[in-house]
């Protein structure tokens, strides 16, 4: 699972499968020992959970690249490599 961006102890994965059925458009987040699924259009949490603070950074974040994750995403569909994504300052 590609790494798309990592910052506050962040980090944003897209699965790879080309070709392939796969739910809505959507990428994963890992912080120590949580983990969440976020759909990319809307922004919303699918599953799992973040601590609260955590999850405010994640969505300020997601918000200003959502763009960037939507081109992402097709990216690995079409079964090319993604960019990665600036993270937050």
């Amino acid at each position: 699972m590609p790494e798309i961006a990592r910052f506050l102890g962040l980090i944003i994965r897209m699965f790879v499968e080309p070709g392939a059925p796969h739910n809505r458009p959507h990428f994963h987040v890992y912080y120590q020992n949580h983990a969440a699924v976020y759909s990319i259009d809307p922004m919303e949490l699918m599953s799992r959970y973040l601590p609260l603070r955590q999850r405010r950074f994640l969505e300020a974040w997601a918000e200003m690249h959502q763009g960037e994750l939507a081109e992402n995403w097709e990216r690995l569909q079409l079964g090319q490599l993604p960019y990665k994504i600036a993270p937050l300052r």
